[in-house]
């Protein structure tokens, strides 16, 4: 009987300890998107552009723009301002676009998905590349090979991401006609791709279009190598840095004293134990990849979320704007909890804080 009460007890005790993380988990969700949003509502607030002149313009009567201006609420107290905007934000109501006229959510629905399937092949490039560079720069360390990676890094951090993309395209698509030029996908296929998920490779793929698949795929490869060289420069860096701490650890030094084979030693042991922090490095740099890639579809017209964001800002379309902006925040907010959840599923000594 005293055993089943003890055990029914670390039951109880772990339940509620379970409980506990998962309600402060909850916690910082909510304190997190409360503060992009407060961000978010206060930037446009503060902004030198006013939303009404934006959308009756600026010769409109005054009678006109105060009708319009109480049927915004921007007449009502900030306080009252905000609650009004917090609750069209959680019904997913960002207003309508100045710009295309249509809802923003329905706008960021269609251009999104751009952008995700230019920042996953980036990442994909970066973290496939940016791993096994790091690893062997912290292998070879002072070498070579280490100081060749150090200077790939170096260069990626340094040199304008949009200075690369302008190059890129004068030399593999004006000179060398390797890729296809700006733009998602050429006129001449864009109404024989059937849109189902917005992701123009899988929509290609799904209706056969294999000609053009390979034409989606030429437009995609040069942008998404430029970002995937982006996020090598720093993930091959962080992994150096994690492998240099990990090499120097007694239990490196204890395989070594058994005889395990030095491929065994860093693939299975050394880079292992890495990858603990290293999952937050790539979500990370996946999320900024997401927000930060403005500049490259700028450059190459990629129609994506940036681009949308960049042409909605230049022509005062403060709702495009917001409702972009709050949409990254919130992708870059799950990344980064997923990492943290992923972290203490690799690492048991956390799942104990």
């Amino acid at each position: 009987m005293l055993g089943r009460l003890q055990t029914g007890g670390r039951r109880a005790i772990g339940l509620r300890s379970a409980l506990g993380t998962v309600g402060g988990f909850l916690l910082v969700i909510l304190v997190t998107y409360l503060g992009l949003l407060a961000v978010t509502f206060f930037i446009g607030r503060v902004m030198p552009i006013d939303p009404v002149l934006a959308i009756v313009g600026d010769r409109a009567p005054e009678h006109v723009i105060a009708r319009v201006r109480e049927e915004l609420g921007l007449n009502k107290p900030v306080y009252e301002q905000f609650a009004i905007y917090l609750r069209k934000v959680l019904q997913g109501d960002f207003g309508t676009s100045v710009l295309t006229s249509n809802p923003v959510m329905q706008d960021i629905r269609r251009t999104f998905p751009a952008t995700i399937e230019l920042a996953t092949l980036g990442i994909v490039i970066g973290a496939g590349l940016g791993v096994p560079l790091g690893v062997w720069a912290a292998v070879r360390r002072g070498g070579l090979v280490d100081q060749m990676v150090r200077v790939m890094a170096l260069i990626g951090y340094s040199v304008p991401i949009f200075w690369l993309g302008l190059m890129g395209l004068l030399l593999f698509y004006a000179r060398l006609d390797w890729v296809a030029g700006p733009g998602r996908i050429d006129a001449s296929y864009e109404y024989t791709v059937t849109t189902v998920t917005g992701f123009l490779l899988i929509d290609a793929a799904r209706s056969g279009e294999w000609e053009a698949f390979g034409n989606v795929l030429s437009h995609l490869v040069l942008p998404a190598s430029l970002l995937g060289y982006f996020s090598l420069a720093y993930i091959s860096r962080m992994t150096r840095s994690f492998m240099l701490h990990e090499l120097g650890q007694e239990y490196i030094v204890a395989a070594r004293a058994k005889g395990l084979s030095e491929t065994r030693i860093i693939w299975r042991h050394a880079l292992r134990n890495a990858m603990v922090p290293l999952v937050t490095v790539v979500a990370l740099s996946y999320a900024g990849l997401l927000e930060g890639s403005v500049l490259t579809e700028t450059v190459f017209a990629w129609p994506g979320l940036g681009l949308y964001i960049t042409n909605s800002l230049q022509n005062a379309d403060m709702n495009a704007v917001l409702g972009g902006t709050i949409v990254v925040g919130s992708v870059f907010i799950g990344l980064n909890l997923l990492s943290d959840l992923l972290y203490r599923l690799l690492d048991p000594r956390t799942r104990s804080r």
